[in-house]
C-alpha cells in the first residue's frame, strides 16, 4: 500500500512525519508524493490557533471528497488536544493523536473499514518515547527532536494540553541518533523540542550535554538549536555552550513582548530587562551572534502604549530576524477568558506597523555583511539560478560565483546584499 503523509506545523511535527515515515517503510508501506497514487494518507496536525485547527480540518475533508476509497489517518497535537471535537470529523477513518504515532502501523494493518478512534492521554511522569529517525527529507540539514512537551502554561497556549510534560531524550540515544545521520551524509544537524531548552528537567540531564554530544560525530560541522525559551538559559549553559565549535552563533529565544505588564498577563517567566540581559550576554560571548525572535502582538489588554513599548524594545535589541503574529484567542486557555479583546483590524495594523520596523533592522544587519569572508553550507538551487545556502549565524546566502558542492563546508566573501539575501562569491582554495 502506499501513503501519503502530509505535515502541518512546526518543525517537531516534521521530525516526527519522518518518525512515522520510516515506521510505514518497516511496516511494508510505501510513501508517496502523488495523491493519486495514494491508498492511505495520514494528516499530522498542528493546533497552536483555530486557525490552525481549520486548516487540518479542511484538509482531511479534502483528502476523503477526492478519494473517497483511501484511508485518512488524523494524528498529532489536534486530536491529542481536543479529542472530542476531533473524533467528530467523520472523514477521517483513523484518529488517533501524537501520544500513539507508534501504532499507526498496526491500526492501519487491522483496519477494516470500520472507524478508528484511539486518543490516549499524556499522563504526567510518561517517559521521552519514540523511534530514531536515520534520514531525512533534506540533503544537508537534518531535524533530531530531543525534548518533547512543556511546563510553562502561558496563558495563551494550549501546547502543554496537546504535548504533556516535559520529557527529554537519553544522551546515549542522540549520540546514536545523529551518529548515524551522520553517516548518511548530513553536515548538519538541527536540534528541537517542544520547549528545547527545558531539557534535563525530568532526567537531571544538562541542555548543554545534550548540545555536546550532537556535536562528536566527524561528519557533522554545524549544530544549530531550536527556538528557545529565555529564563532557561543560564549563565552556566552560556558557558557550557560557548565551549562547543560546531554550535552555530544564531539563537532564536521567544520574546512575545517587550512590555511587562503584558508579558505577565500572558505568564511569561521573566521581564523585558532580564531578556534583554540575555542578549547582551550571548553577543559578548558569541562572536558574530545573531539574535531572531517571536513576537505576539495585541495581545487582550495590550494598550497603544504596551505595544509600542514592544517596537522600541526590538529596536534596542535589534533582532536580526522577528516573526510577527496578531493574538488569536484559542479555546481551552486561560486567556480566552480575559477581557478587553482587541479588534482584529487593530492587531492587523500594529503587526504591519511591528513588521516595517523588522524589515529595517533586517536590512540594517544584511547590510553590514558584506565584506565579510564567510563559511557556507551550500543547500540548494534557487530560482534565480544562484546556489543557495546559510552562513553558521543563519544569513541567507546566494552564491553568484564558484563551484559551490552541495553539502560540503565552502569558504566565501559576501559581495552585496538586499533586504531578503546577501550575495557572495566562494573563495577558491
Amino acid at each position: 500500500m502506499k501513503v501519503k503523509l502530509y505535515t502541518l506545523g512546526c518543525k517537531v511535527n516534521q521530525y516526527e512525519t519522518q518518525e512515522i515515515t520510516e515506521n510505514l517503510i518497516k511496516g511494508g508501506f510505501t510513501p508517496t508524493f502523488d495523491d493519486s497514487e495514494a491508498d492511505v494518507f495520514i494528516v499530522n496536525s498542528c493546533t497552536v490557533t483555530s486557525e490552525s485547527d481549520r486548516k487540518t480540518r479542511q484538509l482531511v475533508r479534502r483528502l476523503k471528497r477526492n478519494y473517497k476509497n483511501a484511508v485518512v489517518v488524523l494524528t498529532g497535537c489536534m486530536p491529542q488536544a481536543f479529542p472530542e471535537a476531533s473524533s467528530l470529523l467523520e472523514q477521517a477513518d483513523i484518529v488517533i493523536g501524537n501520544k500513539n504515532n507508534d501504532d499507526i502501523v498496526p491500526l492501519l494493518k487491522s483496519y477494516k473499514k470500520e472507524r478508528i478512534v484511539n486518543i490516549n492521554e499524556h499522563l504526567s511522569a510518561e517517559q521521552f518515547c519514540g523511534s530514531p529517525i536515520t534520514d531525512f527529507n533534506e540533503r544537508t540539514r537534518a531535524i533530531v527532536k530531543i525534548e518533547d512537551g512543556c511546563d510553562r502554561f502561558c496563558s495563551y497556549c494550549i501546547i502543554p494540553k496537546a504535548r504533556g510534560r516535559v520529557r527529554s531524550k537519553s544522551i546515549p540515544d542522540i549520540k546514536n541518533e545523529v551518529a548515524i545521520l551522520s553517516e548518511k551524509g548530513f553536515s548538519e544537524i538541527v536540534l528541537v523540542g517542544i520547549n528545547l531548552s527545558a531539557y534535563g528537567k525530568d532526567s537531571g540531564e544538562k541542555f548543554s550535554d545534550a548540545v555536546a554530544a550532537a556535536c562528536i560525530p566527524e561528519g557533522i560541522k554545524r549544530v544549530r538549536l531550536g527556538s528557545l525559551e529565555p529564563d532557561h538559559i543560564t549563565d552556566e549553559v552560556i558557558n557550557a555552550l560557548a565551549k562547543l565549535p560546531k554550535l552555530c552563533p544564531q539563537f532564536h529565544i521567544s520574546l512575545q513582548s517587550g512590555c511587562d505588564k503584558t508579558l505577565k498577563r500572558m505568564n511569561r517567566h521573566y521581564t523585558a530587562d532580564e531578556y534583554y540581559e540575555l542578549c547582551k550576554k550571548l553577543r559578548s560571548v558569541f562572536a558574530d551572534c545573531t539574535l531572531t525572535t517571536d513576537i505576539m502582538v495585541g495581545f487582550s489588554g495590550e494598550s497603544e502604549e504596551d505595544f509600542l513599548q514592544t517596537v522600541e524594545f526590538a529596536k534596542k535589541v535589534g533582532f536580526e530576524k522577528i516573526h510577527i503574529f496578531p493574538y488569536s484567542v484559542r479555546e481551552g486557555t486561560r486567556a480566552a477568558e480575559l477581557p478587553d479583546r482587541l479588534p482584529r483590524a487593530v492587531k492587523e495594523e500594529r503587526a504591519a506597523f511591528l513588521n516595517k520596523t523588522a524589515v529595517e533592522i533586517r536590512k540594517t544587519f544584511l547590510e553590514n555583511q558584506v565584506s565579510k569572508t564567510v563559511e557556507i553550507i551550500p543547500e540548494s538551487k534557487h530560482r534565480s539560478g544562484y546556489i543557495f545556502g546559510y552562513t553558521p549565524n543563519y544569513t541567507p546566502v546566494l552564491i553568484t560565483k564558484g563551484n559551490a558542492v552541495t553539502g560540503r563546508v565552502s569558504k566565501a566573501i559576501i559581495t552585496d546584499s538586499d533586504e531578503e539575501y546577501c550575495y557572495a562569491q566562494l573563495i577558491e582554495e
